[in-house]
């Protein structure tokens, strides 16, 4: 047996205001900045989740360069988080950085391709095996578009999602199983100003899971199940053998298209995981670390997938003019 140990709040209290004192007095610069920054931000900061960390003020950021970040104040930290994942092949490397100032003076917005456009859709194709693509400016909206593009080819409503998930902003994904019901999905109480029941049209089941995964699919009535290749949001769950398989063998038997998405998976090998493991889905997304921490998502299609066309307005809401893809691109 284990003697059992009280906790005492009052140490702990004492403690807490000892290690806030410390930071005070050897980060002057970060807590001066993070007082002007209350001023004018959200939470005091330009993205509220930079709160999230322990200290009292934030921790304000000189510079970067590989995995190591020195902050206002001189101090030097090794960085485990890369931008969660955004710089995973560390941050400002030499050739990311020479190739956004190059082109930053060659212009960033045109709303048209450069020349070198296609020589990046031809590198996409041969890296991760895919023959279509279109890039977006983060993998959340890569992931609307996706879903969007999934229920007007199929016709149907429904998007499957694995327990745990995380595919950025998405209201679709943004919901929890329910305990009560197979298959079934609830409301996530910490996401906040949904008008519409987004849950109502997603099916939530346990990943690794084949039978929830057959019975979510069995009506007919799933346009897409969007996946991470391995669960990653919260330390990592990796697939049983054979599971992705079996998985996508469900999706083609029930006319379910498979998208994977890798942002986080990335790193597995040249390609992702999923041409590691010679798994090919219907649609492959990534963001973060593929623009080298510059805000950048991509997603390819194979052909079956994206030979189709959307005849009263786009998928992603530009003009009608602009709409899908012919048939057979």
């Amino acid at each position: 047996m284990h003697d059992t140990v009280a906790i005492d709040p009052a140490r702990l209290q004492a403690l807490l205001q000892r290690e806030r004192a410390h930071f005070g007095r050897h980060h002057p610069r970060s807590v001066a900045l993070s007082a002007q920054a209350q001023q004018h931000y959200v939470f005091g900061v330009p993205l509220h989740w930079m709160r999230d960390w322990p200290t009292p003020a934030s921790l304000f950021v000189q510079h970067a360069r590989g995995a190591d970040l020195t902050c206002v104040d001189g101090h030097g930290y090794a960085d485990f988080c890369l931008g969660d994942t955004g710089a995973m092949f560390g941050h400002s490397p030499e050739p990311v950085a020479a190739a956004v100032a190059e082109q930053a003076y060659r212009g960033l917005t045109c709303m048209l391709p450069d020349e070198r456009s296609a020589q990046v859709g031809q590198w996409l194709a041969e890296r991760f095996g895919l023959p279509r693509w279109q890039l977006a400016m983060t993998t959340s909206d890569a992931n609307r578009f996706v879903i969007r593009w999934a229920r007007a080819i199929t016709a149907r409503p429904y998007l499957v999602v694995f327990d745990g998930c995380y595919h950025g902003a998405v209201d679709d994904t943004l919901v929890d199983r329910d305990p009560q019901q197979r298959g079934g999905s609830v409301r996530r109480p910490s996401v906040l100003g949904q008008v519409h029941a987004h849950h109502a049209y997603t099916r939530v089941v346990p990943f690794n899971d084949l039978e929830a995964l057959q019975d979510a699919l069995a009506d007919g009535q799933v346009a897409a199940v969007l996946a991470e290749p391995a669960l990653t949001n919260f330390g990592l769950v990796p697939p049983q053998p054979g599971f992705w398989d079996a998985a996508q063998a469900l999706c083609q038997r029930h006319g379910t298209l498979l998208v994977l998405d890798e942002t986080h998976t990335l790193s597995t090998g040249v390609g992702g995981w999923a041409r590691a493991h010679g798994l090919t889905p219907d649609v492959w997304v990534a963001g973060k670390a593929v623009a080298g921490g510059v805000p950048c998502a991509v997603y390819g299609c194979t052909d079956g997938s994206m030979s189709f066309r959307v005849e009263s307005n786009t998928v992603t809401g530009a003009s009608p003019a602009r709409t899908g893809w012919p048939a057979g691109a």
